[in-house]
């Protein structure tokens, strides 16, 4: 399955993945979970809000009692040159899992479903968890409607053209008061396993995080005739909100990241009349969180008065604090025996966005050295198997009670 999976949407230059929401490598990817569903002879479903399904003992999720069905899974999309682990590893391992019960013989009471939920790194319509969010509720129709692309492609056009109808998105409570699990195993995006030397974790928490918009407006000139003191150049003011966002961030034991950025009109020997600049900030509490913002938006603000800079802040999502259920979370400990990390992350996942509707817990397989969203991202071959086979002990548990 990963050497199949390997080459969909790899970059031969930076040797990353570029897995967009409804592009050709995602139609690609899109393909090979629904041959993996069936070769393994499971019921293939396709929702409102383009997400897939896999169904073991059920022809769907209308087949399925409230509250029944256990489900595994994650996403496959990427964000621009990604690694090769985020989000693939836990549809990987789900169908691998799967594969290990059935040569176990299990006889499973409960339906389950692996699930690739769309668009989860937000990459290309600068939203994080899209087909979650729908799913939940937590995005409407009529906001989903308006993301675009950096080519300015609306969503609802960008489904269409991959051949899926944008009318029929929105809430899917049914679905979800179907499920009465879920279970992501994903790729731990630190060291804290590696440091501690086990090869499985149990999420305890997703730190409260967000993503702003910050605008900041000055004059274009030419840059070789305008004098310094006449200018009103707004790159001095992002720049100086970069520096102030680290030295902030790491005052207050949290993080804050300006990793897009787009200049207007973008020339050599222009001084630009447009930055914008997008900071995704995370703290392990809301306070902490909101006060770390609040800090940067004051220094955007004071700077840009000293350049003339006209500085304006939108923000585009946001996501508080999730506690991942204790009852469950305390039960995937008691199946693995005991002795596993707990450990809090300031990453989002689709586990995160779902937890508000159904019972949510997480598994995290070592990464030995922490990188992420990069082509370095890896997890030794030992414990990817290690992390199949504690889902594998996981579904059974929960699915053969």
């Amino acid at each position: 399955m990963w050497r199949d999976l390997r080459p969909l949407g790899r970059d031969a230059g930076s040797g990353g993945y570029r897995r967009y929401a409804w592009t050709g490598a995602d139609t690609d990817c899109r393909a090979w979970f629904a041959a993996q569903a069936q070769a393994r002879g499971l019921a293939y479903e396709l929702d409102r809000n383009g997400n897939q399904w896999a169904w073991l003992g059920a022809r769907g999720a209308a087949d399925v009692a409230p509250g029944a069905a256990v489900v595994t899974g994650s996403h496959l999309d990427s964000v621009p040159d990604g690694g090769a682990f985020d989000g693939p590893l836990g549809v990987v391992s789900s169908f691998a899992a799967l594969d290990e019960l059935r040569e176990r013989g299990t006889e499973f009471t409960k339906p389950v479903a692996i699930v690739n939920f769309g668009d989860e790194e937000g990459a290309r319509f600068g939203l994080a968890c899209v087909g979650s969010r729908l799913a939940a509720g937590q995005l409407t129709t009529d906001a989903a409607h308006q993301l675009r692309d950096a080519e300015g492609i609306a969503l609802p056009q960008a489904m269409e053209r991959a051949g899926y109808d944008p009318e029929a998105i929105g809430p899917d409570p049914e679905r979800l008061a179907r499920i009465g699990a879920f279970v992501e195993l994903h790729v731990e995006q630190g060291r804290a396993l590696d440091l501690s030397g086990d090869q499985i974790g149990i999420a305890s928490a997703i730190w409260p995080h967000g993503r702003w918009r910050f605008d900041f407006h000055g004059e274009a000139n030419h840059a070789g005739t305008t004098r310094i003191e006449d200018r009103r150049d707004p790159m001095l003011t992002y720049a100086n909100t970069v520096l102030a966002a680290r030295k902030k961030a790491k005052i207050a034991g949290a993080l804050a990241t300006f990793g897009k950025v787009s200049v207007e009109p973008n020339g050599v020997n222009a001084i630009p009349s447009l930055i914008r600049g997008w900071l995704d900030s995370r703290a392990a509490d809301q306070e902490t969180l909101d006060a770390l913002v609040a800090e940067i938006e004051r220094a955007a603000v004071e700077r840009g008065e000293r350049d003339g800079v006209d500085v304006r802040i939108v923000r585009e999502s946001f996501t508080p604090v999730v506690e991942f259920e204790h009852a469950l979370r305390d039960e995937l400990g008691r199946i693995l025996g005991g002795g596993i990390p707990v450990l809090g992350t300031g990453a989002g996942h689709d586990a995160g966005i779902l937890s508000g509707s159904v019972p949510t817990a997480m598994l995290f397989v070592r990464n030995p050295t922490g990188v992420s969203h990069s082509p370095a991202e890896h997890a030794a071959e030992d414990d990817c198997v290690a992390g199949v086979h504690a889902l594998a002990d996981v579904l059974e548990g929960l699915a053969c009670a």
